[in-house]
């Protein structure tokens, strides 16, 4: 496939205010292009935050519209701006920006390089909460069941696309099942996806996905409904 130039790097944030200066310098050490932050409506002062540096682009919310949205709008905007490949990253502390020339190099011979905690090289450094790898687990299977694909890992936000990849893509879900919106577009489009080994970081056992979504039955219902709904879209 070839050499990729003018990547950017995306980071979708909300009240990150206390790891953001940190991340975006973890990041600028080993990178030296582009980097873009989507700000979904933060009130925690990750806005000021942002306005204290000169390095990055930054799209921003007025109010929450979601994890989806950040991501979607992040995308429009690197393809609007001529990016030719875009690598994500949350903004928490839990992925180790180290990774990123692995992820853009992994372009050469794919459409989108995935990060995976759950390869058998995958270092681990804390581990989620036993409710969350089961519905990991058990939506990773749901996909693999109907792709034929290997995945390991359907939820690590740490990835790279090619540009022409995200063209091909129709994604609209603006909330956390996003990422199964994006594997059901990646299948009927016929992408070329491959795993990275990233280190499994896990700090933060309390983080909230909001409302009912903090119980897993309900989470899990929300996602396999996203991915049918998705997967049904293929014809």
């Amino acid at each position: 496939m070839g050499h990729i130039s003018n990547g950017l790097v995306l980071l979708p944030v909300y009240n990150e205010a206390g790891t953001v200066a940190c991340v975006l310098d973890a990041v600028r050490r080993v990178w030296r292009g582009r980097i873009a932050v989507v700000d979904d409506g933060s009130s925690d002062g990750t806005a000021d935050a942002l306005t204290l540096r000169d390095d990055v682009e930054v799209i921003t919310h007025a109010a929450n519209a979601g994890y989806g949205r950040s991501m979607i709008d992040g995308f429009a905007h690197a393809l609007a701006t001529g990016a030719g490949a875009v690598v994500t990253m949350d903004c928490d502390g839990q992925h180790e920006p180290m990774h990123i020339p692995e992820f853009l190099a992994a372009l050469r011979d794919c459409d989108i390089a995935s990060g995976s905690r759950y390869l058998p090289t995958s270092e681990v450094a804390g581990e989620a909460p036993p409710s969350r790898q089961d519905v990991n687990r058990t939506v990773t299977s749901v996909i693999n069941a109907a792709t034929g694909w290997s995945l390991t890992d359907a939820f690590c936000g740490f990835k790279a696309y090619r540009a022409s990849a995200l063209e091909q893509m129709r994604l609209s879900e603006p909330g956390y099942a996003m990422p199964l919106e994006l594997w059901a577009e990646a299948y009927r489009t016929g992408l070329c996806v491959v795993e990275l080994p990233v280190t499994r970081i896990y700090f933060d056992g309390d983080r909230s996905f909001g409302q009912e979504l903090d119980d897993p039955e309900h989470r899990l219902g929300y996602y396999l409904r996203v991915w049918e709904h998705a997967l049904g879209r293929r014809s």
